[in-house]
């Protein structure tokens, strides 16, 4: 046995930890969890009646995309007013009672906060258009005098195109430009602004005192810009003007405080795409977030190397700051786990549809590797989060009608990049056909973006019904990894293992094998194996004779009792 890789802490979870150290979370996009009144859009009430197949499943917590008010340019990430509740999802007396259903089933709640940005709906927004340059409304926000004819400087949207837009003078001319690294109806915020700091402050408060757990920051790493706003062409090394600037951290300690002063403290998750694992470590400092998306293992290629590497990079990294990793495979921004697995593993990016297309997929292999991929996750220390529909197996859908398709990144590439509704295709529940359970019987519209007929085999019902499914491997795996002390924070041991596989050891008595490798490999429980004396209790797919697993499974070793590894209909 050779030990490679450590990270620090205690072995596993306590009844003193924290429990956001190991919590599994799940992420609900709104839009696309379930229908209540039966206008084809998700809701807070449909998201109420199905909170029982979250606690079913094993999760600690859900988070919960932005419910805010809305003109949706950006499926509600165009805020107009952080402290309510946009109307298509219901009322704040909803939201409580949403709240307070979930807490009633074990189930902590946290929201999405975007600090970068505004809807340009938002009422400060419509302030600085009146009130014109030098006010202290514009202050609020990155309004400059452009460069001749042209914007202040070089910066780029993320969603293509500038990042600036004019606004016109009161005397109808040309005037001022404002900053937006997102869509136009997003325009940035100001955040060396005392008002703008103590605001989101006040949103902060607002939830918690509300029984809200925490939040998801959304592109946490954007907030501050650098002084006099350079050309992003003239910086230097990691000194980017607008991405992972230090001055952010301040504001973090600042919101870390707030969340301590309550009797249970609240809880913050970062969204930070940041160049290197030591980067995101500074965002889950003692002092400010806790925990921190790893977007590296996200992306990384279904080849063993590149994974362990991955995962002793995060661990290293995050075990200096005294931080437990937190492990993701998808979101509402990436393609599916499934779709990109499905995919043959090399050097090319697999993040977006845009990635995906054009090369062969094999659905097969892609469900095999995201089945396996989960087993990885749930076993490596830390916390995880599961994006909804990963439980199903659900793929990208990778052929939406174009005139169907509402994201940005869509519409501001004139049709180049296909965008992210791929991922975000509402639920499918019940039935044998659309809307499959998603919205109730006599809806009087259809899903806001079409579910494929054959996911019909994909419903929650359906593979309820099948033990063999990608949702009972989900189940068994929760609850298998509440039950075992050597699962959540803590440490792994990295065990000798053939060639194309991972395998390593979580105390006390836990043995995770995965065979990324096109050939079968001796399971790791055999004589002289890694696992002596253990026994698989849990495997992505049925094993083979003698234990042997094939290519694209993992296991899990433990001397707990467990569900059959090879468990099938």
């Amino acid at each position: 046995m050779t030990v490679t890789a450590t990270s620090a802490g205690p072995s596993g979870p306590t009844e003193a930890d924290p429990w956001w150290r190991s919590a599994v979370i799940y992420q609900v996009y709104i839009r696309s969890f379930a229908d209540g009144d039966g206008d084809g859009l998700g809701d807070i009430a449909g998201l109420r009646a199905r909170l029982g197949h979250l606690a079913r499943l094993g999760v600690d917590a859900l988070w919960i995309t932005p419910w805010y008010p809305s003109p949706m340019h950006d499926g509600g990430y165009d805020i107009s007013d952080h402290r309510g509740i946009e109307p298509l999802f219901g009322t704040l007396d909803d939201a409580q009672g949403l709240l307070d259903d979930a807490h009633a089933r074990g189930l902590r709640v946290l929201l999405d906060l975007v600090p970068n940005h505004t809807s340009s709906d938002h009422r400060w927004f419509q302030e600085a258009l009146a009130a014109g340059p030098g006010s202290a409304e514009r202050a609020r926000y990155l309004f400059r005098p452009g460069v001749g004819d042209g914007p202040p400087n070089d910066w780029r949207s993320q969603f293509g195109g500038p990042a600036w837009t004019r606004v016109s003078g009161p005397d109808g001319r040309p005037g001022e430009w404002y900053l937006h690294l997102f869509a136009p109806e997003q325009p940035d915020l100001n955040w060396d602004n005392p008002e703008v700091r103590t605001d989101f402050e006040t949103t902060l408060r607002f939830w918690f005192d509300r029984g809200v757990d925490g939040f998801r920051i959304d592109v946490a790493n954007s907030l501050v810009k650098a002084d006099g706003l350079p050309d992003v062409a003239a910086h230097v090394g990691g000194d980017h003007p607008h991405w992972d600037r230090d001055e952010v951290h301040h504001v973090y300690r600042r919101w870390r405080a707030i969340a301590d002063s309550y009797a249970e403290p609240r809880v913050f998750v970062a969204e930070a795409w940041v160049e290197r694992p030591d980067r995101l470590a500074r965002y889950v400092r003692a002092d400010e977030l806790h925990t921190a998306f790893n977007f590296e293992f996200l992306t990384a290629p279904w080849l063993a190397p590149t994974l362990r590497r991955v995962i002793d990079t995060t661990v290293a990294a995050h075990a200096a700051v005294g931080a437990p990793p937190t492990w993701v495979l998808s979101n509402h921004d990436v393609a599916r786990t499934v779709s990109r697995y499905a995919r043959t593993p090399g050097d090319h990016p697999t993040r977006y549809l845009r990635d995906l297309l054009g090369r062969e997929a094999d659905g097969v292999a892609g469900v095999r590797r995201a089945r396996a991929a989960a087993l990885l996750m749930f076993a490596l220390p830390g916390g995880a989060y599961v994006y909804q529909g990963e439980e199903l197996g659900l793929p990208e859908v990778e052929d939406l009608p174009d005139d169907r398709r509402q994201d940005p990144i869509w519409t501001r590439s004139a049709g180049a990049d296909p965008g992210r509704d791929g991922c975000r295709v509402p639920l499918p529940w019940s039935g044998s056909a659309p809307p499959f359970g998603f919205s109730p019987d006599g809806a009087s519209a259809p899903p806001w973006l079409p579910q494929p007929a054959d996911w019909a085999g994909l419903t929650v019902a359906a593979l309820d019904a099948d033990p063999g499914s990608v949702l009972a491997l989900y189940r068994r795996a929760l609850t298998l990894r509440r039950s075992l002390p050597a699962l959540g924070d803590g440490t792994l041991r990295w065990l000798d293992a053939p060639p194309g596989c991972l395998c390593f050891a979580r105390d006390p008595d836990f043995v995770c094998l995965v065979n990324l490798s096109d050939a079968p490999v001796p399971g790791a429980a055999g004589p002289g194996g890694a696992a002596a004396g253990l026994t698989a209790v849990l495997a992505s797919a049925p094993l083979e004779a003698a234990g042997a697993v094939p290519p694209d499974v993992a296991v899990w070793y433990s001397r707990s009792p467990g569900p059959d590894p090879g468990e099938r209909p």
